[in-house]
């Protein structure tokens, strides 16, 4: 049962890596073109956006299993609550600026910002 739940862990934990790749890339691609304020919301951006969100919460979810079953780890709710907000100010940017053809630089620059900060988050936290 250890292994199962350990590949389980594993996988999502790379999804979770892949759905940031996708998210920060998407961001990357758009950053020639805020300069002059024609950056869009790319597909990248949007899929990354709801990887992370779906796998964050199964991760967590899966890290709740495993303390109610025993598992000897505390998980840090503070950082699990704030990371979940800055994911959803990120959705929510993504979501309502995804058909435009063009977005402010602003607001490409704040999914970027955010999703450093998101890094961050997670590494220091």
């Amino acid at each position: 049962m250890g292994l199962a739940i350990e590949i389980t862990r594993n996988t999502l934990l790379i999804l979770h890596f892949i759905g940031l790749a996708s998210l920060l890339g998407g961001f990357l691609t758009q950053m020639k073109t805020l300069a002059q304020s024609a950056a869009k919301i790319v597909p990248a951006m949007v899929h990354g956006a709801w990887t992370m969100l779906a796998t964050g919460l199964l991760l967590v979810t899966l890290a709740e299993w495993r303390v109610a079953m025993g598992a000897d780890f505390e998980i840090n709710h503070t950082k699990v609550g704030i990371k979940l907000v800055v994911l959803l100010v990120i959705l929510v940017l993504v979501l309502r600026n995804r058909k435009k053809d063009q977005v402010s630089s602003a607001i490409v620059g704040s999914i970027g910002a955010l999703s450093v900060v998101n890094i961050i988050l997670a590494v220091v936290l």
